[in-house]
């Protein structure tokens, strides 16, 4: 069960955290993965991973929000059977002090990237009558969060794109679905405590790990067997779905 043997795989932002897992894991499962990532060095480390585990592996160094890019990486591939959107940058503010470069900046990211990456991979897709998109939204898309406003509007465009998506290509055996994680403890959420929190990193860690009635953060390697079930072809009936992985914060917090 869940093999991708003998599929190709596009992963964005897989140098660290969530996508990293999702990219391993993958990995692990057969996939061709294809990194696509800012930063080439995380993205080598990544795959010099998946290499040890005797996984396939390429990394691609390219901005999300650079269409030509994207484009000109995709067309050296070739037709993609998974694409999984998960790029993406945190911001802290709401709408009056989120300064309109901050505002363009996860614009820019979260959502044009995720166009970018759609734009490119749908058209072989549809050659080929087949794939499977996976987008990352989160539960900023559904849930009013203090000071997320210009994150709550990219996680929100994130989700709408995911209907549009699997909606317009149902006929062309594409299906298209997103994620919504609450807190995950990744190397972001530790950067973020040390500079905001120094010296309490522990005890502001604790407090943020309570506000999910699970009573803790979720981990990269769950998000990532989620991934691998909606990619699978054992998920073959589900498109149009946001799936929450939230530790019961939506349906649980009082």
């Amino acid at each position: 069960m869940f093999s991708l043997q003998g599929k190709k795989a596009l992963i964005t932002g897989a140098g660290s955290g969530i996508g990293r897992a999702i990219a391993t894991l993958f990995a692990r499962q057969g996939a061709a993965v294809h990194i696509l990532e800012l930063s080439e060095a995380a993205g080598a480390d990544t795959a010099a991973d998946i290499a040890a585990q005797g996984g396939q592996a390429w990394v691609h160094a390219a901005d999300v929000a650079n269409q030509a890019a994207v484009l000109q990486l995709v067309q050296s591939l070739g037709p993609v059977d998974i694409l999984v959107n998960n790029a993406g940058i945190a911001h802290v503010g709401s709408a009056h002090s989120t300064t309109e470069a901050d505002f363009e900046r996860v614009l820019s990211v979260n959502v044009r990237g995720v166009y970018n990456c759609l734009h490119a991979v749908l058209p072989g897709m549809m050659q080929q009558r087949s794939g499977v998109v996976l987008n990352m939204s989160s539960i900023a898309a559904v849930v009013g969060l203090a000071d997320r406003f210009a994150y709550s509007m990219s996680k929100g465009a994130v989700l709408a794109m995911t209907l549009s998506v699997a909606k317009d290509y149902l006929a062309f055996g594409i299906r298209c679905n997103c994620i919504s994680p609450a807190r995950v403890h990744t190397p972001f959420v530790d950067g973020f405590l040390a500079r905001n929190y120094p010296g309490q990193e522990a005890e502001m860690f604790a407090r943020l790990s309570a506000t999910q009635p699970i009573g803790r953060m979720g981990t990269p390697q769950e998000v990532a067997q989620l991934a691998l079930y909606l990619c699978s072809d054992e998920a073959s009936f589900i498109t149009g779905s946001d799936y929450p992985i939230d530790g019961g914060f939506i349906r649980l917090n009082t």
